[in-house]
């Protein structure tokens, strides 16, 4: 696995500079006072005035800095040193309160055992992880009893979608060895002069809601959606303000899912 996450840990390294410039992320705004959150996470997540959140895979830290905004102790993970760096960067510029780690999921402190109200994930995390029971059971470790669990992710049918979004490309199920293919540019900059090998896996609804109830949680609430706020596939279509679709298929595929877990005592 460690060849896969340097490959992996390369790739975000070389697209957090793209991305800082994108107009996708729009940094500019978000110094301006904007939020990253969109209505998915605020409505399921709710208030966080006071709570101790800790948000994985959080890339630069825009969606850790939104919670931040709104009353959250804050601490950010990421695998990726110049993505924290931004993160630390942008967190003193702006004056705000917030602990950014370098760290792989799979390796949260001992230390943070049982110090979390609320851990956080969202949009295009978990691909990126090989093993979803290990993943679940550090999530249980660093919640006190009774802390809750919040998934915000796109659905495992748009990761079967090739860029048609109507040829089935890949696998629904979990399998044994990653899909390995080389990016040209970014989600959030496709024409950007960038390149670079990818490693991803599938995981079913199934994968991840047998590795929350095995790792000791109660599955509170679960929704999907049919459509993305954000415009990243390249077969996606605004019907809506901020709400984007599988283009000209009605009804709509499901594009994202919510994940509310309670661990228990």
């Amino acid at each position: 696995m460690n060849e896969y996450f340097a490959v992996n840990r390369a790739l975000w390294d070389g697209w957090t500079a793209v991305h800082e410039r994108s107009a996708f992320y729009n940094v500019d705004a978000f110094r301006a006072g904007q939020s990253t959150l969109h209505s998915i996470e605020r409505d399921q997540v709710g208030d966080v005035s006071g709570k101790q959140l800790l948000h994985l895979q959080c890339h630069f830290g825009l969606d850790t800095l939104s919670w931040a905004r709104l009353g959250a102790e804050v601490t950010g993970v990421d695998f990726s040193e110049r993505a924290i760096s931004l993160a630390r960067s942008l967190t003193r510029d702006l004056g705000l309160q917030a602990t950014f780690v370098c760290a792989n999921v799979y390796d949260l402190p001992e230390s943070w055992a049982e110090r979390f109200d609320l851990v956080y994930t969202s949009y295009g995390a978990i691909p990126w992880l090989p093993d979803l029971g290990t993943w679940a059971r550090g999530i249980a470790r660093v919640l006190r009893p009774g802390g809750s669990f919040h998934l915000i992710e796109f659905h495992p049918v748009v990761g079967m979608l090739d860029d048609d979004g109507r040829t089935l490309k890949h696998p629904y199920f979990e399998q044994a060895q990653p899909m390995r293919y080389r990016v040209e540019g970014s989600y959030a900059d496709r024409s950007a002069p960038y390149s670079n090998e990818a490693c991803e896996w599938s995981h079913s609804l199934g994968d991840v809601m047998g590795a929350l109830l095995s790792a000791g949680f109660t599955i509170q609430r679960f929704e999907e959606f049919p459509y993305s706020p954000y415009n990243c596939f390249p077969f996606l279509e605004e019907r809506e303000p901020g709400r984007w679709y599988v283009r000209g298929l009605h009804p709509a595929l499901p594009l994202t899912f919510a994940v509310h877990a309670v661990r228990r005592s």
